[in-house]
């Protein structure tokens, strides 16, 4: 009898469940929103400086970012993170306030003044209050137009960057990343990541001067200010402040040419018990009309979390925690990739995984449902990004940068949703070649070397 109450009981504690589970089943998502970007007004000044505003959201504050045109791109050989000890030095103070000046002035105004250096951008950033918008500009037009370069500073910045390269060359990834971009880039500043202590050593005042002389200038200088802002105020600011800018060079970027010679390399890190893998190639680049379809494909190849190498090798073999593949996106160039931290006695294997997936999605179009969920995740991560002041112009840096117009944003999300399972086939085909690709691994050497030997047969393994 109490056998037969417990089996009635459990039918119905399931049925009751199943019943449960179906109500509480979440209804199928809406169609993506597209983006719309805000309306936008842009002053040129006659030194060739460009404004741009961008009002945006309620919060009573102002987004500004002061976006030079140069970087590590316009280094030479010699000069590697001289942009950066450039920036660190702009830091320092202006002829008329220092370091502690100017931050306590920034957190008066409600933020503080970061300044950045990234391969095509030397970038003067802050956040602060609306209504101190037109002073916080002021403070940037000084800071960047009267560096004090005091050369005191000169050796404790040099030595900080000392510590920060041996920090990060003590990283497989950073040892596999600089050996893949040089490759790849060997005759380009992109190939150029990492100097030598002897690089950072030689550095000068002076060497730091003629880097800001011959890069530094209103004509490559664009003013963004997004959020909440009086239009009129701050177009007299930057009249103001920023009209008696030099004018200085041209933008300018040199453009790469990426090396065709297809090569494997191990680097050696005896008894290490994972090979850091870099595994790439050239693709096309923002300006190409295949490039947001080339984005998808990444994304469902190796470029999400729920992508189809990251659910191989991570979650089906156990082979590495943390695989992604990217778009590396340059000025005229672009690579793809695939990262990944693999257990050492699986280094080979997971070589041959990729490659399969790769292969998989060259003979065999994806299906519309695993599509739609990749083109759903890309368009909503998109809009996302695009959510604040400072996503705004990202983007808009972003189309300045690869001399792209407003329809590229515009439309994104439309042209996300317009990509076909075919397209996705067909980009594989045309760019992710696995016979095309240079690898990188830093391992052991002795553990490694047959097996990388087995998958790579077409390519030079180079020590």
């Amino acid at each position: 009898m109490k056998k037969n109450i417990f089996i009635i009981t459990l039918l119905f504690l399931t049925t009751t469940l199943v019943t449960s589970q179906e109500k509480e089943t979440p209804p199928e998502g809406s169609n993506p929103k597209g983006f719309t970007l805000p309306k936008k007004d842009v002053v040129k000044l006659d030194n060739g400086l460009t404004l741009v505003m961008i009002p945006y959201g309620s919060i009573p504050k102002s987004t500004i970012r002061v976006s030079i045109e140069t970087g590590n791109i316009h280094e030479k050989e010699n000069e590697i993170w001289l942009s950066d000890l450039m920036a660190d030095l702009l830091e320092e103070g202006s002829t008329t306030l220092n370091a502690k000046q100017i931050a306590d002035k920034m957190a008066g105004m409600g933020g503080n003044l970061n300044i950045g250096v990234s391969p095509h951008h030397t970038s003067l950033n802050c956040s602060v209050l609306y209504e101190f918008t037109p002073d916080a500009l002021a403070l940037i037009s000084d800071v960047v137009k009267n560096p004090a370069w005091p050369a005191s500073e000169l050796d404790r910045l040099k030595n900080n960057m000392k510590r920060n390269l041996t920090v990060q060359l003590s990283r497989p990834q950073a040892q596999a990343s600089k050996e893949f971009f040089a490759n790849l880039y060997p005759n380009h500043p992109y190939g150029n990541i990492y100097p030598t202590e002897e690089i950072l050593n030689s550095f000068t005042i002076e060497d730091v001067k003629k880097f800001y002389a011959e890069n530094i200038g209103a004509k490559r200088t664009t003013v963004y200010v997004a959020g909440k802002f009086d239009k009129d105020r701050v177009i007299e600011t930057v009249k103001t402040s920023f009209s008696d800018m030099v004018s200085g060079p041209e933008p300018n970027y040199p453009t790469a040419q990426e090396n065709t010679e297809v090569i494997a390399k191990i680097i050696d890190r005896p008894e290490a018990p994972q090979s850091t893998i870099y595994y790439g190639l050239p693709v096309a680049d923002p300006s190409s009309e295949d490039h947001i379809a080339l984005s998808i494909t990444n994304s469902l190849l190796g470029g999400s979390f729920g992508s189809r190498i990251t659910s191989n090798i991570r979650e089906d073999k156990g082979y590495t925690y943390s695989p992604r593949s990217t778009l590396n996106n340059n000025y005229k160039s672009s690579l793809w990739f695939e990262v990944a931290d693999v257990t050492t006695e699986h280094t080979g294997a997971s070589l041959d995984e990729i490659n399969k997936e790769i292969r998989r999605l060259q003979n065999e179009a994806p299906s519309k449902e695993e599509l739609d969920g990749i083109k759903n995740y890309e368009s909503g991560i998109f809009v996302l990004r695009n959510s604040t002041p400072g996503g705004i112009i990202n983007q808009l840096e972003f189309l300045d940068m690869h001399e792209l117009d407003d329809s590229y944003l515009v439309n994104r999300v439309k042209n996300i949703h317009a990509v076909t399972p075919e397209q996705v086939q067909e980009m594989t085909k045309k760019y992710i070649n696995p016979e095309k690709m240079t690898l990188v691994i830093v391992g052991d050497k002795n553990k490694v070397q047959q097996q990388v030997q087995e998958i790579v047969k077409t390519k030079s393994l180079k020590q």
